[in-house]
């Protein structure tokens, strides 16, 4: 039946008032037993199911060229208020928005004749949350890019991994942080344009174990950190931090040099490679013992090679960039902490030299990768580099001479190399501790009441330093 003819109305200001009536509306929210004579009077009817899907504004903002007045055509308003009032109405209505729902309520109607009150609870949790999500990508629709609103409303979908099918705790992930805590991934809904146009949810696992909550969260670091090079690059990581990044001529160079810069601590870690995986790569990566790989293509060698290592998992990334979200959040408690992503760079005009002796070109170049590196190192970060790879890194120390103690350490008799610190040097005691070393160049931010004594440390060792004016605390 024709809603019109139901309510005796037609619809209304080009179908935008339809379902907004009473004898729709009264129908799904009366009380039946106290309402029943007023519903008698106006002719109202009680309505006992609300099936609804809404106008799909999703898929329209996701369409190409779609204007800002057809996005907002698409936003339903009788569908959310049909639907919250069946799902306020809950004692009485039942509402189902999600079409896997259909199969089991026609069983459970079938079977007992009426939908009991434990499901009409669950359908309407799941009502009020479809709705709230509906809203919530409204506003991020509207909201201006890279806005902190009074207000703010974010939606996350469970995600499932696509290669499990039973509908069941493997919905979770493997566990949490350890064995014993439960887990799960929620994928962020955006609108286009506000979020990162890369998401470690939507990439494809071709193979190993199912990924688990620390996997996730190294996977991210890493490509992440990898994203930052257009040179063949490969970026490993253990517990969130890099322990070996290199650049190469070739991706293998990269992936090698990558993996030999701390063979120690990437046992049982993560190699993440900006360029395609082949067989000689595979072939490597195949005798070390990694949980992850990622890349954004596995030829067919490399698949049938890492076959001989089923619970590696492989992750296949398509093209990398860095991203372009502008905003990065974290939860503290139930909290959220919102942040402008750090996407500053550092070029050779930006820097300023503070000490008496210029670093070379080519030293500027080593400072340069160290630092793109350093801003992915939970600090306090020191990197100790060459040109092309880490020797030695230094990382999530609460002494700033405790971190450089342990790059330098690392990178004892691998050769001339250079050195990043993420943030100021509040001592000279820092630069004391590179009297033995083979460090010739240091990058820093600068801006310690205390850089004329660090400054004058490095003239006394002989020892190039540039300000980048600009500190790269990453404290996740």
């Amino acid at each position: 039946i024709a809603v019109e003819a139901y309510t005796n109305s037609p619809e209304m200001m080009g179908g935008r008032v339809k379902t907004m009536h009473p004898a729709i509306m009264g129908g799904i929210l009366g009380l039946r037993d106290r309402d029943s004579a007023e519903a008698s009077i106006h002719s109202i009817s009680w309505i006992d199911l609300v099936v609804c899907n809404l106008y799909p504004f999703e898929q329209t903002i996701k369409k190409q060229g779609i204007t800002f007045d057809e996005a907002i055509e698409h936003i339903d308003i009788g569908g959310p208020t049909m639907i919250r009032a069946a799902a306020k109405n809950l004692g009485w209505a039942c509402v189902i928005t999600d079409i896997s729902d259909y199969d089991r309520i026609a069983l459970e109607l079938s079977t007992n004749k009426c939908i009991s009150y434990e499901t009409r609870v669950c359908l309407a949790t799941k009502a009020f949350a479809h709705t709230a999500a509906y809203d919530s990508l409204i506003q991020d629709y509207l909201l201006p890019k890279d806005s902190f609103p009074k207000e703010l409303s974010l939606t996350f979908k469970l995600h499932v991994d696509s290669r499990i099918t039973v509908d069941s705790q493997d919905r979770l992930l493997r566990y949490g942080e350890n064995p014993h805590q439960k887990a799960a991934a929620y994928k962020a809904i955006r609108a286009p344009g506000k979020g990162s146009s890369f998401s470690l949810l939507d990439c494809n696992v071709l193979q190993g174990k199912q990924l688990s909550f620390n996997n996730l969260g190294d996977a991210q670091k890493a490509i992440e950190a990898v994203s930052e090079f257009t040179s063949p690059a490969c970026v490993a990581i253990k517990h969130a931090i890099p322990c070996g990044v290199a650049i190469g001529t070739t991706i293998f160079d990269a992936v090698r040099s990558a993996i030999e810069a701390d063979s120690l601590s990437v046992f049982g870690g993560i190699a993440a490679l900006n360029k395609p995986c082949d067989g000689q790569i595979a072939s490597y990566l195949s005798k070390k013992f990694l949980e992850v790989v990622s890349a954004p293509v596995f030829d067919d060698e490399a698949l049938e090679i890492f076959r001989y290592k089923k619970n590696v998992r492989l992750i296949e990334t398509g093209p990398l960039s860095l991203s372009e979200s502008t905003l990065a959040g974290k939860f503290f408690g139930d909290d959220l902490l919102l942040q402008q992503r750090d996407v500053l760079t550092i070029s050779k005009e930006n820097l300023t030299i503070a000490t008496k002796k210029k670093p070379t070109q080519q030293e500027i170049e080593q400072l340069l990768f160290a630092w793109k590196v350093v801003r992915h190192v939970r600090s306090n970060a020191i990197v100790v580099a060459n040109e092309r790879s880490t020797l030695g890194i230094g990382s999530g120390q609460v002494s700033r001479v405790d971190a450089v103690k342990i790059a330098i350490g690392k990178a004892k008799g691998k050769g001339p190399a250079v050195l990043a610190s993420d943030a100021f040097f509040p001592f000279r005691d820092n630069i004391d501790l590179l009297k033995d070393s083979e460090i010739s160049a240091i990058i820093q931010p600068g801006g310690s009441v205390r850089d004329a004594e660090v400054i004058q440390a490095c003239d006394e060792l002989g020892l190039a330093m540039v300000f980048t004016g600009n500190r790269c605390f990453s404290h996740s």
